[in-house]
């Protein structure tokens, strides 16, 4: 599982955004996850597709709809983000070959890759958004509303 940089950072950054900014009873529209990312919003919507289908993400329909999260923060691994949206992912099949690799470098990238899953096991949503706060960010205030007459 070793990580395809822009695909499963990628989700986990839209996951952290939903977290951070919505949690399960808020939305977050793509729009936004896509301005606050720096990304194009036909970007991230395959990753937002992904996500909702595994179960990660719920979307809601209509004009205060947007995605939340499918499952409370702390029941998703890091390793359940990258698995949603890597498991139509063959990209390293058609690899390199011979006994430098075979007897070397692969068994080397197995374990590697057993390490990083393990740990990414161990690291759930919960522990980001705990991060997120520690590192000063603030959730944006809600704004009151006003009526005129």
């Amino acid at each position: 599982m070793i990580l395809r940089r822009d695909r499963a950072m990628t989700a986990v950054l839209i996951m952290l955004d939903v977290a951070f900014h919505a949690g399960r009873s808020g939305t977050v529209s793509a729009a936004d996850i896509a301005e606050r990312s720096a990304l194009a919003r036909r970007g991230i919507e395959p990753l937002l597709q992904a996500l909702s289908r595994t179960g990660l993400l719920e979307s809601i329909r209509g004009p205060r709809g947007g995605y939340r999260l499918g499952r409370p923060r702390r029941d998703i691994s890091l390793v359940d983000i990258i698995n949603a949206v890597t498991q139509d992912d063959n990209s390293g099949e058609d690899g390199p070959q011979g006994p430098l690799f075979s007897k070397v470098i692969e068994p080397c990238w197995k374990q590697f890759d057993n390490e990083l899953t393990a740990q990414m096991k161990k690291t759930t949503l919960d522990d980001l958004v705990k991060k997120t706060e520690s590192c000063g960010l603030k959730r944006p205030l809600s704004e009151p509303i006003t009526f005129s007459i």
